[in-house]
């Protein structure tokens, strides 16, 4: 009776099945296309080079078994091994089972040009060539994420940061932090296969897969790389089947020491809907979070941004937008495209005056608010002294009195940092806030006169805030 490689691999994985676990079966068995069967040879597609030594390490000899119960023992088993790096000279992985059960392990079988090896085009790593470490700007919001990309960018897949996962809020600069490190890598160790790819395509492509039955080459993509950047994975909540084949993907990666970054809106303890095997392997590498950028990150910032563009703008309105935009990075970036493009059209140079205007259509009832810049003017002309004065270094008793009133109301008032509101004040530290607070609430305590102008200060700060 002949034989044909479907039935003849068909009959090895029943043997397989009965003697290895289901999940087992189903990562490393399941996936496997037999391709011919000639001269009592049997060749079998396995999906890539780390798939052919996974077999060979750990299932060699129940291979061999399967082998032996359909072909006898002068059987043997070929694999024709999807390479990662497409080169039709190169020549396909063997293993020859003989008469004595001796399996010989990565012979080299000559092709005579006849290429045995499947080759794939490398993809595209759909990085995005302007996000770069240098100019992602450090600070205390996000120097944890950032020397951990920057130590993964060196040594991808040998740190103990694998997987690295990156989370936190819209625009706080996960994406440009990950493209970042492809984009590193791609430029020092060009020979390792990048893949950047949202979870929402990760989604999209393996419905595309199941649909026209290519779930084999769906992952066969992901296995050859040796950085895998997935963003936003909290898409992946409730999706069952494609949690279940990255799962299967994140393991093979990490097996074989490729590098895993993901990003996330939240860390893995937050994350709903994700299976519980996926969250603990989330957990195994580095886990880190962007915060929202501090007033002197959002300086920096616009300082490097101004640069990039080749834009002078004074400091005061440097200052002004850094307190103003006080949410994330990208509005922050999107208000400096907006007052570029409004001087540009309108031909005035880039003041106060201009940045107020511009923010005013942009920024949510930024007149109604209390800022430190309503907040000085407002103190120093109730105790008659001026703007300079409050910012200046003099030790005069009326003038501290006013700058630590001043500073009284910019900490009650408003949502900047300690630091953030001495810098406005001359560029003083957070401990001289900390003390004109303490001050300003003592001789309330003390000073009925005193007490009763704060709290005419108030009524005018409550008109101004509602």
């Amino acid at each position: 009776m002949s034989l044909d490689c479907v039935s003849v691999w068909n009959n090895c994985l029943q043997y397989i099945k009965a003697n290895i676990g289901e999940q087992s079966f189903t990562t490393w068995f399941a996936p496997i296309q037999p391709v011919k069967l000639e001269n009592n040879v049997l060749t079998i597609q396995v999906p890539s080079q780390f798939f052919y030594e996974w077999l060979e390490e750990h299932y060699v000899h129940l291979l061999r078994k399967a082998i032996d119960t359909q072909l006898g023992p002068n059987g043997r088993l070929e694999y024709s091994v999807i390479m990662d790096k497409g080169n039709a000279h190169q020549t396909p992985y063997m293993v020859n089972y003989s008469a004595n059960n001796r399996a010989q392990y990565g012979q080299q079988m000559p092709t005579n040009g006849q290429a045995v090896v499947e080759t794939k085009r490398v993809p595209d790593a759909q990085l995005n060539p302007n996000y770069v470490f240098e100019n992602y700007i450090e600070g205390d919001c996000n120097r944890l994420a950032r020397s951990a990309g920057h130590a993964v960018a060196k040594k991808p897949g040998i740190t103990s940061f694998n997987p690295l996962m990156i989370y936190g809020g819209v625009g706080l600069g996960k994406t440009h932090l990950v493209h970042a490190i492809g984009n590193e890598i791609k430029q020092n160790l060009p020979d390792k296969y990048v893949l950047y790819i949202s979870s929402e395509n990760f989604v999209n492509q393996f419905i595309e897969a199941v649909q026209n039955n290519k779930t084999q080459d769906f992952t066969a993509q992901f296995l050859q790389v040796d950085l895998l950047i997935i963003d936003d994975v909290q898409f992946l909540s409730g999706k069952e089947k494609t949690q279940e084949v990255f799962f299967h993907i994140f393991n093979q990666l990490h097996q074989a020491n490729k590098q895993i970054v993901m990003t996330s809106d939240c860390p893995p303890r937050e994350l709903k809907g994700l299976q519980e095997r996926l969250l603990s392997r989330f957990k195994w590498g580095l886990t880190a979070d962007l915060q929202q950028p501090d007033f002197e990150t959002r300086i920096a910032i616009i300082h490097k941004k101004m640069k990039a563009d080749g834009i002078y703008i004074a400091d005061n309105v440097i200052e002004y937008l850094a307190y103003t935009v006080d949410t994330n990075i990208r509005e922050l970036e999107g208000v400096l495209i907006s007052l570029i493009g409004h001087a540009t059209l309108t031909r005035r140079e880039i003041d106060l005056e201009l940045a107020k205007q511009v923010l005013k259509n942009i920024v949510h009832d930024i007149e109604s608010e209390v800022g430190i810049d309503f907040i000085q003017k407002t103190v120093a002309d109730y105790f008659r002294v001026s703007l300079d004065d409050l910012k200046d270094k003099t030790r005069k008793k009326e003038i501290v009195i006013a700058r630590q009133v001043a500073m009284f109301f910019a900490k009650a008032y408003t949502n900047h940092s300690l630091k953030s509101i001495g810098y406005h004040f001359g560029g003083r530290d957070h401990s001289t806030v900390i003390h004109a607070v303490q001050s300003v609430e003592d001789m309330m305590d003390t000073d009925n006169k005193f007490k009763t102008s704060i709290d005419e200060l108030k009524k005018k700060m409550k008109i101004k805030a509602s």
